[in-house]
This record gives structure tokens, sequence and C-alpha cells, in this order.
């Protein structure tokens, strides 16, 4: 475990430490994890990823997990330039960016700011990218309004109810309730929803909820990965995976058939399958 200092070149800004498990030798992967989680959402895959001699580093986001908690920098393009900031740091080459969910964004972001020179390729897991928000020029955006007022609402007054309800449906097929993973499971992960602080998490949902990456997506010209479950009651295959492989020429996609929005867990075996055969290729 280490920390990496962010934002030290930006006058006005002060320091932001992120707590980063780097782990292995090898040609490096970065993993960025899902809104509201941690890095330590990752642990079915880096053990994995260190045998197969890579070297595999995640990160918590400012905000979350163990990371600093500043006031300010949830939107996207300050959370690209924070993994910009990593792989400087770092001295990071040759680099797979592995982006799940909310961390598809910030790979998406971080290429249309600062180029693929450090990139070998990137992967989009359960992404939130093209655009979420649902709008007359994006009528496919899986996210309402209504819908996203309505959780800005709950996790302002009850953010117990409202990550016992998501930590469910997001290890549930289509938010049926039917959770795929242990209940011990389930509790470590509204652990970690508990360690982001509450002003992050209620900034970072509204800014995946309203980014466009769209323009962002253009720009990917790495080889891709996308995986997702078709069973994603969260981030639905139709309105993100499926666009977003349309919107990468030659990108490779893979869905987990049956695989709600924490497939990397409910999943792991085919995940970890598909990224490896991918990282390989």
């Amino acid at each position: 475990m280490t920390e990496v200092v962010v934002n030290s070149r930006m006058l006005g800004l002060r320091d932001v430490r992120l707590h980063v498990d780097d782990r292995g030798v090898g040609r490096p992967v970065v993993l960025l994890h899902g809104w509201p989680l941690s890095s330590a959402t990752w642990a079915p895959q880096l053990p994995c990823l260190v045998d197969a001699s890579f070297r595999s580093i995640a990160y918590d986001r400012r905000g979350f997990g163990q990371s600093d908690k500043p006031k300010t920098g949830y939107g996207y393009d300050t959370l690209a330039d924070d993994l910009a900031g990593v792989l400087e740091a770092l001295d990071l080459w040759d680099v797979t960016l592995v982006g799940f969910s909310m961390g598809g964004g910030e790979v998406a972001r971080y290429i249309a700011r600062h180029g693929e020179e450090r990139l070998r390729s990137v992967v989009f897991a359960s992404s939130v990218t093209p655009r979420m928000m649902h709008l007359p020029d994006n009528p496919q955006g899986p996210l309402s309004a209504m819908k996203a007022g309505a959780m800005t609402l709950q996790l302002t007054t009850d953010p117990d109810g409202f990550f016992d309800r998501f930590t469910k449906d997001y290890y549930s097929r289509n938010a049926d309730g039917e959770v795929l993973v242990t209940e011990a499971d389930r509790q470590r992960a509204i652990a970690l929803c508990k360690q982001a602080d509450r002003l992050a998490a209620l900034e970072a949902m509204q800014s995946f909820g309203i980014a466009d990456f769209r323009d962002d997506l253009t720009k990917v010209t790495v080889p891709t990965l996308v995986i997702h479950g078709d069973a994603d009651g969260i981030v639905p295959f139709e309105g993100s995976g499926a666009r977003t492989h349309a919107a990468i020429p030659d990108s490779e996609l893979v869905v987990l058939e049956g695989a709600p929005h924490g497939c990397n867990l409910t999943h792991a075996g085919a995940f970890n399958a598909a990224l490896l055969r991918f990282l390989k290729a």
C-alpha cells in the first residue's frame, strides 16, 4: 500500500493524497472502482492479475475509501487529472486502464484530456459511458431525471437505507432483489459505501449522472474491451455497454450472461477470464 499526491502542480488547489494498492511486477494494469465503493472491490481481480505477471494497481478515488476527502474536485475533468497524476507519480507506461461503472467515465475523460501516450489498451466494465441521463438528444440514456432526483433525496436524508437498497440492487439481476453474493459480502460493500464522504458521494453521483462522454469516446483508438452483464439493473447494458461498444471502432465486446452490475464479484471467474484474454492478446 502507498499514497500518491495529486494536484501538486495546480495553483490554488491543495494536495490530495490518494490511497493506492500497488502489487506485483510486469506490465501495469490500473483499475478504477465504481461509485460509491473503493478499490477494495477489486479484491477478486488483483491476485489473479498478479499471478498472471501483471503489475496491478488500484486506488481509491478522492472522497472515497482511504483517500483524502476534499470539499471540491468531483467533476470528471478533475477526476481524470487525478488519474493522470497517479500514472505520472508511479511513472507508468504501456498501461491498461480498467474503468468500472463510474470509473469508465474517468477512462474516457482521461483520454480526451491527456491522450493515449501512456496507454496500451483500455477496458470499460459495467461502464456509465456514453451518457446516463435520459434527454431528448440522448433517448437511450437509462437514467431519468426523476430517478436521479429520488436517489439524491434518499442519499441525503437516509444514507443507511440508501446503501442497504443500493447494495442489494448492485448484486442482483436486473435489481430484482435476489442477491447473488453472500450477506457477508454485501455487508462488506455497505461498509465500503460508508467510507465515502457524504459530499463526495452526492457530487460524484451527480457527475456520473449528467456527464456526456460521447465525444470523449471518439478519441479512443487503443485496443478496447467492453465487458458488461446483460442483467445489469443499475447501468443497463442496452443503454451503456452496447452503445460504448458501438462508439469505439474495433472494440471487443464480452456480455456476461445473467450478470448484474457487480459482475466482477458475482461472475468473477468469467470476468477474470475475459480480462486476462484481452490483456494477453
